[in-house]
């Protein structure tokens, strides 16, 4: 008993102050996301409520998650997972968030953001943060407040920050001032359809120089010109508030322009503290007397949504951007700094400074955490689609929770092959061994980082590298295999390792990451799976998720099992005949006709009248000595005559020449409003429909039916405003086709699907100010577009939209865009799809 009373007593005062200890005393482990444990069970497959709030800010009200978005969006969630939205858009009045919004938030939109220059038509409310000031003094006297500092914007440098006050977290907010302004000039000017004098006297500068905060207006703000001097000075818009590790509270903001810029800000009032006077840092970075301190960016080189976070574990303030642009074809990305200082200056893992050296290049600065990504499905594998991946994820937000030790990263995020819907996700975040936040692979969906076993490691991976640049094009995945004696094989060579209950340690073609390994749920095999995430001192960012252990032989039968070519007994255009499969499996085509298909699957179609044709694509699937052969039977239909079904000419009304089909009806400003006007006037054949901007036109239901038909119009509009349509059809809100003069694939004129998001972009944009003729055929999904009878766009694969007898068809509008202003002449429906002579012959006759 006495040689076994002290280790007893010695085990108890481990206990104890085990037990005692606070809970960052777990040290690495905890402060990179999570405790560590014993590997556990995996949880159930988890639920998804999805939700669009564009640019989404984070803040958490009791057990409650609340993101906060552009264009007065808004959602909840209590996991994470599952949201809801809760606000109303740009209603007026009756806002969810801000009441009479036209009334209330007059003080900005005198400046920007109503109805007013490229926000024509609407409202242009961007980017709010939320956040709970106890300290600040609402009118009533009493203490705290519930702050959303919001962003109203009419062009790309004319904006201004506003902030506005609700003791509930949903609001409504209440008006409090608007605080920094920017677009503004030397002398009197004004934007294209605007009314706003531009002037610098007409912004919050001429009562700060009054009261003598400020001297004057700063002369460099000022190009020689007397215009903005948006080189160096920011874009008023993206405001994020945040407190500093002793308490006080910042401000950053900018967006493009001139770069990104911090404000101290008053606790009780809300409003900043403007510098007063112009200097530079010690590090030699611009002070401005009154835009603050610049942080990061510069030049005119993108930039934006700028969130700061302090971390108490690192003692560092982490400042996330991005960079590109919003669209799907913007090449968005999220980058990340960090700095001792509220203040700056922000560095990357190369010690580059985020603010830029001169008109140079930024893409190597800042660690790139995401771009644009697919971890490709190839056949073979789990799951249906193409696989998992983002396109132009970005304007994120963070969130720390201090309880589990847990961070997320809050951001929008479109898909690859699906336009330009966004929705919300959350990914966790880690911090490596080098106190560098790295990025899970996949959403969050309850993981956990844990301890894991070395052998659950080995094996293959999909790998992606997501590189420094950014670009609309998409990283697809490769496969990696880490090996048993700790090298790295396949699409790169390397070495790997494990270090700690979960540190990732990979050294690729020379480059060493640093990360982790975890385990998440992937949405398209639907299991469990482990992943890694992990950054080089470059800032490079590197993804892992691995695959099922599978034999050469279950390979290959994989493979054959999952191979399809579709519906190949009617078949009308070419075929996409895949070459790989999983793991890089190799598969040959051969055809028993190429007169019928080619080995490439180029089809060849018999003339109209004439019998379908027949014959056999064989494939042959090889995966090491495996090997295995499958066989499709195809027949390919003849070409179809193009009828006309409809000819809408406008001579003075809206009638159908053909008389098959009804008049057209004028509406409102949507496609099932009422209301509406359409007059007449010279056009490119006699006379012509003339849309004002807020009306359309509602055709009768049922115009097209079936997967082969033709549209042709001409057009001379008179401005153009992305997404605008003129010609739509749709089988409901989710299935539709629009001719849109400017569409999202930059600004080009294009037709555009919203059942598969497919876009048919026709490489150029068409000219305001005169006549253009547009036209398209759908022949049994493959899709042509011709501008002026010139064919400028051929796919396959198009959405079969019209399989109901009653589809929507208007003209000028839909349900959600801003409504077509021009004119429009010759509009003429056909079944089938027109040869391109007919098209050449259309729009050489002007009609």
């Amino acid at each position: 008993m006495r040689r076994r009373r002290p280790l007893f007593m010695m085990l108890v005062c481990l206990l104890l102050t085990a037990l005692a200890a606070p809970v960052h005393a777990a040290g690495a482990n905890a402060d990179r996301g999570g405790k560590p444990g014993q590997p556990t069970r995996d949880p159930q497959p988890p639920a998804f409520t999805e939700v669009s709030v564009h640019d989404p800010s984070i803040v958490r009200h009791g057990g409650t998650y609340y993101v906060f978005g552009s264009h007065i969006e808004a959602a909840k969630s209590t996991d994470l997972m599952n949201w809801t939205r809760f606000t109303n858009g740009y209603t007026t009045p009756g806002n969810t968030l801000y009441g009479d919004l036209s009334a209330n938030l007059a003080g900005s939109f005198a400046w920007a953001g109503e109805n007013d220059a490229d926000s024509l038509g609407g409202f242009a409310v961007w980017a709010p943060d939320v956040f709970w000031n106890e300290h600040f003094v609402n009118e009533d006297g009493t203490k705290g407040a519930w702050l959303i500092y919001y962003s109203a914007s009419s062009t790309y440098i004319r904006s201004a920050i506003g902030f506005a006050a609700s003791k509930h977290i949903e609001g409504p907010y209440t008006y409090v001032d608007t605080i920094v302004y920017s677009g503004f000039t030397r002398d009197e000017a004004y934007d294209a359809n605007s009314r706003v004098n531009k002037k610098w006297t007409n912004t919050n500068l001429s009562a700060l120089v009054e009261r003598g905060v400020l001297d004057g207006p700063n002369p460099n703000w000022f190009n020689a010109n007397g215009s903005y001097n948006n080189t160096l000075y920011p874009n008023a818009i993206d405001a994020n508030v945040f407190y500093d590790k002793d308490g006080r509270l910042w401000m950053t903001y900018g967006s493009w322009s001139g770069g990104i810029f911090i404000l101290e800000l008053d606790k009780q009032t809300g409003r900043p503290i403007y510098p007063g006077e112009d200097g530079t840092t010690p590090d030699g970075r611009m002070i401005d007397r009154y835009f603050g301190t610049k942080i990061a960016g510069g030049y005119t080189k993108s930039g934006e949504g700028p969130y700061i976070v302090y971390d108490r574990e690192t003692d560092y303030y982490y400042l996330y951007m991005s960079y590109g642009w919003l669209g799907s074809d913007g090449g968005y990305n999220i980058r990340v700094f960090r700095s001792r200082r509220p203040d700056g200056p922000y560095v990357d893992t190369m010690g580059q400074n985020a603010v830029l050296p001169g008109n140079v290049d930024h893409t190597p600065y800042g660690i790139k955490l995401m771009g644009n990504f697919l971890f490709e499905r190839r056949i073979g594998e789990p799951g249906e689609g193409i696989g998992y991946g983002y396109v132009s994820p970005g304007h994120n937000s963070v969130y720390y929770d201090k309880e589990t030790g847990k961070r997320f990263l809050v951001f929008h995020a479109r898909f690859p092959g699906k336009g330009e819907i966004h929705e919300v996700r959350v990914h966790q975040l880690f911090l490596n061994k080098k106190g560098w936040p790295v990025a899970a692979p996949y959403r969050y969906a309850g993981e956990k980082l844990e301890k894991v076993n070395r052998q659950d490691l080995i094996g293959e991976y999909r790998f992606i590298k997501h590189g420094k640049a950014y670009s609309e094009a998409i990283e697809r995945s490769g496969y990696i295999r880490l090996n048993p004696n700790n090298t790295i094989s396949g699409d790169v060579q390397g070495s790997w390792k494990k270090t700690g209950h979960f540190d990732a340690e990979l050294t690729i073609d020379g480059k060493t990451y640093y990360g982790v390994f975890v385990k998440q749920w992937d949405p398209v095999s639907e299991a469990w799976v482990m992943t890694f995430t992990a950054i080089s001192d470059e800032g490079v960012a590197i993804w892992g998720s691995k695959l099922e252990d599978r034999t050469e032989a279950q390979i290959v039968q994989d493979i054959a099992a999952d191979l399809a070519l579709g519906d190949t007994s009617g078949v009308t255009g070419n075929l996409n005949l895949p070459t790989e499969g999983t793991r890089r499996a190799r598969i040959a085509w051969t055809t028993s006709d190429p007169g019928v298909v080619t080995e490439t699957g180029v089809v060849t179609r018999p003339p109209a009248g004439a019998e379908p044709v027949s014959a056999v694509l064989t494939a042959t699937i090889t995966y090491g000595p495996e090997r295995a052969v499958k066989t499709f039977p195809i027949t390919v239909l003849p070409r179809r005559p193009a009828t006309l079904a409809a000819h809408y000419a406008f001579e003075g009304n809206l009638d159908d020449a053909t008389e098959s089909f009804a008049s057209g009806t004028p509406i409102g400003d949507r496609i099932d409003s009422v209301g509406g006007t359409i007059g007449y006037a010279e056009g490119k054949i006699g006379r012509a429909a003339v849309f004002d901007g807020a009306s359309g036109v509602r055709l009768p239901n049922g115009l097209i039916q079936g997967d082969a038909y033709s549209v042709s119009v001409w057009l001379k509009p008179e401005q153009l405003t992305m997404y605008t349509t003129t010609f739509f059809g749709a089988r409901n809100p989710d299935n539709w086709v629009s001719l849109v003069p400017r569409g999202p694939a930059g600004g080009q004129t294009m037709v555009w699907s919203g059942s598969a998001w497919y876009d048919g972009a026709a490489g150029l944009t068409i000219p305001t100010g005169e006549w253009s003729h547009l036209a398209f055929t759908v022949d049994g999904g493959e899709l042509v577009v011709y501008v002026n009878g010139e064919e400028r766009f051929r796919g396959a694969n198009f959405p079969h939209v019209f399989t109901v007898p009653d589809a929507v068809f208007a003209l000028g509008v839909n349900w959600w865009d801003p409504p077509y202003q021009g004119l429009m002449d010759e509009l003429r429906i056909y079944e089938g799809a027109l040869q391109p002579y007919e098209v050449a012959a259309l729009a050489g006759a002007g009609g």
